[in-house]
């Protein structure tokens, strides 16, 4: 069978994605930042221009948003953004946690703050960001999570909306991607 792709043209970046089937009802355009440093620049570049201005402090789940919170952060002049780990290391001190619940990741997981993550972060203005928001179940779980630790959310920004997310307008995000029937 042949493959099927998506063209995606974002912050002026031409990428081919996959259509990956996740199963019987429903296929996705794999959009994957990790390791693409032309495209983590050039999007947090054009993300730069449209977060809100007030933002103290950006935080993004572990693992895709990681490297477009770390190009954020420093295009913007930021000492450090906050990561929600997926799993206790033995470094975390008095974690807090929620569950979360994505529609590319099988079950349910949890997302974890440290002591000194929670420190940063209580009271302080911040902006959630990730790679793709699609069902908004990630966003729903870190914005809890955030305000767990004292925070205050002023927005949700992501490089892409998918599917029902383009038509939202609480969401800060570059470009639409469609969600696919599986072939």
């Amino acid at each position: 069978m042949a493959k099927r792709y998506h063209e995606l043209t974002v912050a002026g970046c031409r990428r081919s994605l996959p259509i990956l089937n996740l199963n019987e009802h429903l296929a996705i355009a794999g959009f994957v930042m990790l390791g693409d440093v032309e495209l983590c620049t050039a999007c947090a570049r054009e993300l730069a221009k449209v977060i809100p201005t007030d933002t103290e402090i950006l935080m993004t789940a572990e693992t895709k948003g990681i490297p477009l919170a770390a190009e954020l952060a420093r295009q913007l002049g930021m000492p450090y953004y906050i990561t929600a780990r997926k799993s206790i290391k033995a470094y975390m001190e008095d974690p807090i946690w929620v569950e979360d619940e994505s529609i590319t990741t099988l079950g349910k997981q949890r997302l974890y703050l440290t002591a000194d993550d929670i420190a940063r972060i209580k009271g302080r203005r911040v902006l959630l960001l990730d790679d793709v928001i699609s069902t908004g179940g990630s966003m729903k779980a870190l914005a809890h999570l955030a305000e767990k630790a004292g925070a205050h959310v002023i927005g949700q920004a992501a490089v892409l909306a998918e599917g029902e997310a383009a038509q939202r307008k609480d969401i800060i995000f570059l470009e639409t991607l469609p969600l696919y029937t599986p072939a």
